[in-house]
């Protein structure tokens, strides 16, 4: 059966966000369609999380009333104080019975959905202010890069492929599964994709006779990326074992019930044997993605060339991610440079 992920996500992500507007008011309904020619439904959603959040502090803490009946007008009653009284309540909150903490960028997301909510109504003149632009933003502080290094990259794929584990079920299951482990692990750690643009790769995307393929990025666009012999031999490998099963599925990564393997499962696999290589760092599929930004800076020292096989839309979102890197790179500059 062909299928089409990002599709099929989309289609999940606006059930998701149906769900979340039964708890808020019928207005919101208005914002939801308002933003729907300019944001992709993954976007969406966490706009709906948030604000749902946002509806139900306001039904405990300020106008004592359900969430759904909160008002348009009551919105116009809120002041920066009741705003920064939110901020502070995310610290620690319970939703649903459960617990949950924000740190400076949780809060930092949060606030700035309710500062767009507020100022599409604004902008509309159905409120007099949004008193959310007022409130200064958590100070972000900026988070040092966790990746492997490059004898980690050579025993990570190493473990995938022969580690012999002391469970009998785990050892039975990676014997399954270390081909497509270490396929996975040789286009993370060769291309620097995302693991939803891992996930969403069929098999009809692949080009084996020019080392390239297609996928689709956070926006919805296409873009043909190119791998090296190496991640081909990987891919190969796995290839022909996954031949040998006869499935009507266009998934290229299954999983072990032959359906397209999910983003968790990815993500499990990657901790699974990145725990093994360092316990110390908590590696993500996304920290692959800046082990291999890290590599390709240091090879080509073009932080444009990064940028856009990351599929960055903003370099300067690359060079905040790469900067500490830029201190290594003149450093080393300096050297070549002989005077006798």
């Amino acid at each position: 059966m062909k299928t089409n992920y990002f599709l099929e996500r989309n289609k999940q992500n606006t059930k998701h966000i149906a769900n979340f507007l039964n708890d808020m008011p019928d207005f919101c309904f208005e914002f939801f369609i308002g933003m729907e020619n300019y944001t992709s439904t993954l976007t969406r959603m966490n706009y709906a999380m948030d604000l749902r959040i946002f509806f139900d502090y306001l039904s405990k803490y300020k106008f004592d009333k359900n969430a759904k009946a909160i008002t348009l007008s009551d919105l116009d009653k809120l002041t920066s104080t009741d705003i920064e009284g939110y901020l502070s309540y995310l610290t620690y909150y319970t939703f649903d019975n459960k617990n949950f903490h924000n740190g400076e960028r949780g809060k930092a997301r949060k606030l700035a959905s309710v500062r767009s909510f507020l100022k599409f109504f604004y902008n509309k003149d159905k409120i007099t202010s949004n008193v959310a632009s007022k409130i200064q933003t958590p100070k972000l502080h900026q988070k040092d890069i966790i990746r492997l290094e490059i004898d980690e990259v050579a025993k990570i794929l190493n473990e995938a492929e022969n580690s012999n584990f002391e469970s009998k079920t785990q050892a039975s299951y990676n014997k399954h599964t270390a081909k497509r482990d270490v396929a996975i692990l040789s286009v993370f750690l060769g291309t620097g994709i995302r693991v939803s643009e891992l996930v969403g790769l069929n098999i009809e995307d692949i080009d084996f006779a020019s080392n390239a393929f297609k996928i689709t990025r956070k926006g919805g666009n296409q873009v043909v990326l190119y791998f090296s012999d190496e991640v081909k031999d990987a891919l190969l490998e796995y290839k022909k074992q996954r031949d040998l099963l006869e499935i009507n599925d266009n998934a290229f990564f299954l999983s072990l019930q032959k359906k397209r393997i999910s983003t968790r499962a990815v993500q499990n696999l990657v901790k699974k044997f990145s725990k093994i290589v360092n316990p110390l760092k908590k590696i993500s599929p996304h920290k692959l993605r800046s082990t291999y930004g890290t590599n390709l800076y240091r090879e080509t020292n073009d932080i444009y060339v990064v940028a856009d096989v990351l599929g960055h839309k903003d370099v300067n979102t690359t060079k905040r991610h790469y900067a500490a890197l830029s201190d290594d790179i003149r450093r080393n500059a300096a050297s070549k440079v002989k005077l006798r």
